[in-house]
């Protein structure tokens, strides 16, 4: 084998030469026997949870990627209760707000701002 340091390039040999097809296929017949032999790792419910919030805690040092996914998912939530992307409910906010007196902004009046009232 060569040094790739010097501009010159490798053998081709091994694992890491092959297509992707080839290593997909040798990794799965490994994963196969090792299940089959009882040797294969398998996590415990504790070894995911702290697996799980260690990848948690990594995503969530990107506060762009957090501001992101979380609009996403308010725009999502918004379509699904009929408020379409959230802009039309910003808008007509001001309008609901003078027609229940409320300030909430959102569904029908309060029953019970027509008790104050009184």
């Amino acid at each position: 084998m060569t040094n790739n340091s010097e501009g010159q390039s490798r053998s081709n040999r091994g694992f890491a030469a092959m297509d992707a097809e080839q290593q997909r296929e040798i990794a799965s017949k490994g994963g196969r026997a090792a299940h089959e032999q009882g040797t294969a790792h398998e996590f415990s419910p504790d070894e995911a949870r702290a697996a799980g919030r260690k990848g948690g805690v990594s995503v969530s040092k990107n506060r762009q990627h957090m501001s992101e996914i979380g609009r996403k998912g308010g725009e999502a939530r918004g379509r699904k209760q009929g408020r379409g992307n959230g802009s039309a409910a910003r808008e007509l906010g001001s309008q609901s707000e003078s027609m229940n007196g409320d300030g909430a902004g959102f569904g029908p009046p309060n029953p019970l701002d027509a008790i104050n009232d009184i």
